[in-house]
């Protein structure tokens, strides 16, 4: 590099006085600056002229490009710079010009490469974007092995520039695995149960979970390779270790087709004439109602003999799983059931208690 740039100013006539190379430096210099001004020119012109296009990979190639790009300007800019004044001066520190540059460009590369791969994460899941957006738990894991492999392969090509062996390196590092596996053993642990959560997806980020085994219930918002984060009702989080989700059992509400009506229902004693008739109503009723899901199992009987009441009970399916609409479907279905009940002039029971006194005997009269 020397050479190149000892070869290129004396055909430009910018050597053969004392302090030539300080004119020589300012001129790399605002050589940078202009290409750096050019190619933000060029940047917001491009920009403006693929926001007219439907292609989404090109804005986030040059949405990814831009920084790095202006920052791989000035680096080489510097560095040039800097070799000039080598040319002055054998110090140490400018010594370092040349590895310190080529690292630099493999930094900014990385640095591309990685903020392309996060750019396209939030393109795959957008419906905006994408005409069939993908699940955003496997974008999220796709993204993640995709940037670790990136940030290792730069590394060891850090480490071959600067003249390491990767060999050895790679070698170390098999035998500190070793020792690393038995003392992070509960990061293993964690980072495993991460790869299974999104190898045989039980959930995934959005999804309602609860656990049986222990006190876990809300929605899912992030899965990560070490925990979990689940967002609970009352709106705290949760950080869940994901080794833990390895042995319990998970429920997930989330994915079920239906939502169940299961309620008891008791009529006056009294009205036991008129049971029958009740239950074939409530039963019909059910049967026609829109948001019943008749294809799923029905049931309407009479149950049980309570304490105080004639027991029937109903068993059915809603079209809908959101809670919301559930609610109200379940609502319109109780007001019906209690709409029947008064039309066939029966009643509802309440805990009653009849009470039976025998009649006292006379007290014998006095002899």
């Amino acid at each position: 590099m020397r050479e190149q740039l000892t070869e290129v100013f004396t055909q430009l006539g910018l050597t053969g006085y004392e302090d030539a190379w300080i004119f020589q430096v300012f001129l790399v210099v605002f050589v940078t600056m202009l290409v750096n001004f050019f190619s933000n020119r060029v940047f917001r012109r491009l920009e403006m002229q693929l926001a007219k296009t439907r292609n989404v990979w090109d804005d986030i190639l040059l949405h990814a490009a831009r920084r790095p790009v202006a920052l791989l300007i000035w680096v080489l800019g510097l560095s040039l710079s800097l070799e000039l004044m080598k040319l002055q001066s054998d110090s140490l520190l400018l010594t370092a010009v040349s590895p310190v540059r080529k690292v630099l460009v493999i930094v900014m590369i990385a640095w591309f490469l990685i903020r392309f791969i996060r750019q396209a994460e939030g393109a795959l899941v957008s419906k905006d974007k994408v005409k069939k957006p993908m699940d955003q738990t496997t974008v999220g894991a796709i993204g993640k092995l995709l940037r670790l492999s990136i940030i290792i392969t730069s590394t060891l090509v850090v480490l071959q520039s600067l003249g390491y062996s990767i060999s050895g390196v790679l070698a170390f590092g098999g035998i500190g695995g070793i020792a690393v596996g038995f003392a992070a053993k509960d990061l293993l642990a964690n980072f495993f149960g991460g790869l299974m959560i999104y190898l045989d997806r039980p959930f995934k980020v959005g999804d309602w979970i609860r656990s049986p085994d222990q006190e876990i219930e809300g929605t899912v918002e992030a899965i990560g390779w070490r925990q979990s984060c689940i967002r609970t009702f009352d709106k705290r989080p949760l950080y869940v270790p994901n080794a833990t989700f390895a042995n319990i059992s998970v429920e997930n509400p989330s994915r079920m087709t239906n939502r169940r009506i299961y309620e008891t229902i008791g009529l006056r004693y009294e009205d036991s004439s008129r049971i029958s008739a009740v239950v074939d109503a409530v039963r019909e009723m059910l049967q026609n109602h829109p948001d019943i899901d008749a294809k799923q199992t029905l049931i309407v009987n009479l149950n049980s003999f309570g304490p105080s009441s004639l027991d029937f009970f109903i068993y059915t399916f809603t079209k809908t799983t959101n809670w919301v609409e559930f609610h109200g479907i379940k609502q319109d279905v109780m007001g019906r059931i209690i709409t029947i009940v008064h039309e066939h002039e029966a009643d509802f029971a309440f805990p009653t208690q009849t009470i039976h006194l025998e009649a006292s005997q006379p007290a014998p009269e006095p002899t």
